[in-house]
């Protein structure tokens, strides 16, 4: 794609939205809040955003899932057949967008969004440990983990919380658990977006690559900190995230 004519100023304060942007993602999700309304406010029109929103933020999901395997905060064995169905959503949910009207989105977001903002409010901490799933391995599979894929390739902002959500919900895992396991699920899913948007031509590679910069930085301090900030912090966090995406949603 025709690269945009951005100022030293406006690059700068992309790559600085980044690091923030990868830091808050790591820890609750929600980063698309900061960086997608940041890069469409720069000149950018609505499928560029969206791509170049997707190679920056792969950056930062990719750090912290490596982060997570490697420290054994997530089984590869227990995330493959997860990640494979989520990759395959978001592959065709990115296909969609590029034939919508992403208008229709706005009326079901801001509800999916305050409906996770207040379960997390709401919903104690103690019973991590006993409560059952309601569903079962493979219809979280097949059907949840693929369904959150595809809105992250039609739109993308909070579904890391969407994926912390439905394993914290559905499948009965601890909050830091299902935390863990939403940022490999989100790494997938914007892979394949990824991929799509590239064949498409959609990405802006310079300001990606600023980006990417600034998600590596913020992903790796946030990595470090996700299992030494209490749990309670990070629901707190995860409801703030939710309600400050509702707030712009409303407001734009």
């Amino acid at each position: 794609m025709e690269l945009i004519n951005l100022s030293f100023e406006i690059l700068a304060f992309l790559f600085v939205i980044a690091i923030v942007a990868g830091f808050l993602d790591t820890l609750a999700g929600g980063g698309g809040l900061l960086t997608l309304p940041a890069l469409m406010m720069s000149g950018m029109p609505p499928l560029a955003a969206l791509a170049t929103n997707k190679l920056q933020s792969t950056t930062g999901v990719a750090t912290a899932t490596v982060m997570m395997l490697r420290n054994k905060r997530v089984l590869w064995r227990d995330v493959k057949y997860l990640m494979l169905a989520a990759f395959i959503g978001s592959a065709l949910g990115t296909l969609i967008v590029q034939i919508m009207n992403t208008e229709a989105l706005t009326i079901v977001i801001p509800i999916v969004i305050a409906a996770i903002g207040i379960y997390f409010l709401v919903t104690p901490v103690i019973d991590d440990n006993t409560k059952k799933p309601r569903v079962s391995p493979n219809v979280y599979k097949y059907v949840v983990t693929p369904t959150i894929g595809c809105y992250d390739g039609l739109f993308g902002p909070g579904t890391g919380s969407f994926f912390a959500l439905a394993g914290r919900s559905l499948r009965a895992q601890p909050f830091l658990q299902a935390t863990a396991v939403a940022k490999t699920l989100n790494f997938s899913t914007n892979l394949a977006s990824l991929i799509v948007f590239i064949f498409a031509g959609h990405v802006v590679w310079l300001v990606g690559i600023i980006m990417m910069a600034g998600q590596f930085i913020g992903a790796w301090l946030g990595s470090h900190c996700l299992f030494k900030i209490p749990v309670k912090y990070l629901r707190y966090l995860v409801v703030v995230m939710c309600f400050a995406m509702l707030a712009k949603y409303l407001t734009s």
